[in-house]
């Protein structure tokens, strides 16, 4: 879904919020929600809860499918005319969730086009920054086999 803000489909458009600071996300649902009240439409959340996921994972040896453990998400759906908006985050926090939900939708709607668009080109320089800095941890203990 490209249409809906330039540079970023939905999906990346998600994954940029899950990884955003909440109070990020939390603040600039705030001023979408404010936009969302004027259009006239009413916005209706459908799901904002907490629960368990599974976490499956793939057997290297045998190629089959176990479960590890489970995981505390939050997830949340609004609606917003004909769209739906969705946020899912690791742990019990309800309105960050909701928040990413909205984000979501004002992303699918092109509403505050401008605002959205730029909080998550800074959301993708922050989460470059972090696998930069991870990158150099992991790059720090990389043993040259060769000198041995």
């Amino acid at each position: 879904m490209k249409d809906a803000s330039e540079g970023f489909d939905q999906s990346t458009a998600l994954g940029l919020t899950a990884t955003a600071s909440p109070d990020a996300v939390k603040a600039l649902a705030e001023t979408l929600l404010t936009a969302l009240e004027d259009s006239g439409t009413p916005l209706t959340v459908v799901e904002n809860r907490t629960g368990l996921v599974m976490l499956p994972y793939r057997d290297t040896v045998h190629g089959s499918l176990f479960h590890v453990g489970e995981a505390l998400i939050a997830e949340a759906r609004v609606r917003h005319g004909s769209l739906e908006g969705y946020g899912a985050c690791l742990g019990r926090d309800l309105e960050f969730a909701l928040g990413m939900a909205i984000v979501d939708l004002a992303f699918q709607s092109g509403l505050l086009r401008d605002q959205v668009q730029a909080f998550l080109e800074a959301a993708a320089a922050d989460d470059a920054a972090r696998q930069g800095a991870l990158f150099a941890q992991v790059e720090a203990t990389r043993v040259q086999m060769e000198t041995f």
